[in-house]
């Protein structure tokens, strides 16, 4: 296992998670957490240890923050932001969800054009989508209801797309986006729910954790 695989399995068995961190990986035998089911470090030590409330709290923030790979600035400036809004919102656990999910990185991810949330930033960052015609590298770009997530005419020519049609045969996009498998064309049909996108954290012990 490379050092770059092994540093990512390490954080989904610290917070006893998996994260799918490393795509389709994750979902075979080889998941570290599947094949070591215990927090790293020495072998004696195999049993997660209780956490206090504090350190419950940090775990489910870390739990998000990675499933979403975002920096803590990033992460936190999400979590101000709701909470600045939480009186004028009716759920604000939801709302939370719903803009880290109308991410442009995790739509291509949730399309089914990226292997893992990291191989969608960065696919995102070298250009290689339009949306509704026009190119953005941007992985934070908000998408919205009636937005047409597409990849570069040019970027199709690129091994890893050509291989995408067949990749995308058995894969079954969420409710709110719809995939043109033929065409490799995605559209955002709805709006994502805290029930569609089935986060591994539990929010408000996120929201209190900004909050002390």
């Amino acid at each position: 296992m490379s050092s770059t695989v092994n540093s990512k399995c390490k954080i989904c068995r610290r917070l006893n998670q998996k994260l799918f961190l490393k795509g389709e990986r994750c979902l075979s035998p080889k998941c570290a957490l599947v094949k070591k089911p215990y927090a790293p470090g020495p072998k004696n030590k195999k049993r997660f240890s209780k956490l206090t409330e504090y350190g419950r709290e940090l775990a489910e923030k870390q739990k998000l923050k990675k499933w979403y790979n975002l920096r803590e600035k990033q992460f936190k400036n999400y979590v101000l932001e709701v909470l600045g809004k939480k009186g004028r919102m009716g759920d604000a656990s939801s709302y939370f969800i719903k803009i880290l999910e109308e991410r442009l990185d995790n739509v291509v991810f949730r399309f089914g054009f990226a292997l893992s949330r990291i191989h969608a930033r960065q696919l995102v960052n070298h250009a290689h989508f339009l949306v509704n015609g026009k190119g953005v590298n941007i992985p934070s770009y908000q998408v919205k209801k009636g937005d047409k997530i597409l990849i570069k005419p040019s970027s199709l020519k690129l091994s890893y797309f050509q291989g995408l049609k067949t990749n995308l045969k058995n894969y079954e996009t969420q409710k709110w986006l719809k995939l043109n498998k033929e065409t490799l064309e995605g559209e955002v049909v709805g709006e994502p729910t805290m029930e569609t996108a089935n986060p591994p954290a539990e929010i408000p012990s996120i929201f209190e954790f900004y909050t002390k």
